[in-house]
């Protein structure tokens, strides 16, 4: 129906020792949307991307405007 959508709610994260990235697997290809720790290195998993959809959201959900770096 549409009635009652869930509004998507604005996130922050700390830009000073985070940055978002995209750790993809090479082996089946899964890609998992998160921030990595710019000082430890340590990633810390937000959501599965299973689309150009699922990675539009994660970028409007955290206002992500630059391009999101792929690690394997």
């Amino acid at each position: 129906m549409g009635l009652f959508k869930k509004k998507m709610e604005k996130k922050t994260y700390d830009k000073e020792n985070k940055k978002p990235v995209l750790k993809c697997s090479i082996c089946n290809g899964e890609q998992v949307a998160g921030f990595k720790d710019i000082h430890t290195g340590k990633f810390e998993e937000v959501m599965l991307i299973r689309g150009a959809a699922d990675l539009e959201a994660f970028r409007s959900q955290y206002g992500i405007m630059e391009e999101i770096e792929k690690i394997y």
